[in-house]
């Protein structure tokens, strides 16, 4: 059966890109279809094609469905910027009902493995009234949580994790990224956080230099092939 998760993160910088790419790529070296999507993204770049962002472009280098890039990333603002602001500064009006739209044409696809990764954390604003949560809420997905392991990071978590329920929505499973090598006393926080947080630690990913997809997959291949995710992603 296909299966579709929701990621989010503690914060900005978790590394959720880094996360959701190489979990793209262990299904896909599987044997999975798979297929990703970054609904609203700041920071983008103008090439000859428009503007486009690298987070955006990494998550298609590890999907196997090819769409037209409008359909991957369809609000892309140049501004490194909270994306409300961004979409105010150029007239965009972000809406859940357009980001739930666009995103059920990606699930429409159906990839064997489908992921729609978040801006930001997990209450990040897209407009006056509205929250990306909402949108996660709207699509009803269960949620992948990207850790980012440093310092303040089990406040973060635990909130985070809150939040998530308290929305309704499935918390699958998290991540322990190690975003800070020099985080101080690394193995007790993440031992704190796989005891208070009752969802599955899917890997525990170190600090990496050079955070390549191929790499960072090979944390996820025991537990892709263990399928420990196999009854909440099913669409």
């Amino acid at each position: 059966m296909p299966q579709a998760y929701f990621i989010t993160g503690t914060d900005t910088d978790a590394g959720k890109t880094t996360i959701t790419a190489g979990l793209l790529c262990a299904a896909k070296q599987q044997g999975r279809t798979t297929l990703a999507m970054k609904p609203v993204a700041s920071g983008c770049e103008m090439t000859p094609q428009g503007l486009r962002n690298s987070d955006a472009l990494a998550l298609i280098a590890q999907s196997t469905v090819q769409l037209p890039y409008s359909q991957i990333n369809p609000y892309a603002f140049a501004p490194a910027i909270a994306p409300h602001i961004a979409a105010q500064e150029v007239g965009v009006e972000l809406r859940v009902t357009d980001l739930y739209q666009a995103a059920q044409t990606l699930l429409h696809e159906r990839a064997d493995f489908t992921l729609i990764e978040g801006a930001g954390g997990w209450r990040v604003p897209i407009s006056a009234n509205e929250y990306l949560s909402d949108f996660a809420i709207a699509l009803n997905l269960p949620v992948i949580l990207v850790v980012g392991v440093k310092l303040g990071c089990i406040n973060h978590a635990l909130l985070t994790v809150e939040a998530i329920r308290s929305d309704g929505l499935e918390l699958a499973g998290w991540v322990a990224n190690v975003v800070d090598p020099d985080c101080a006393r690394l193995a007790e926080n993440i031992e704190f956080l796989k005891q208070h947080i009752s969802a599955p630690c899917l890997a525990t990913v170190p600090h990496l230099e050079a955070a390549t997809a191929e790499h960072i997959a090979e944390f996820f291949q025991e537990f892709l092939g263990a399928d420990k995710l196999k009854s909440s992603g099913n669409m």
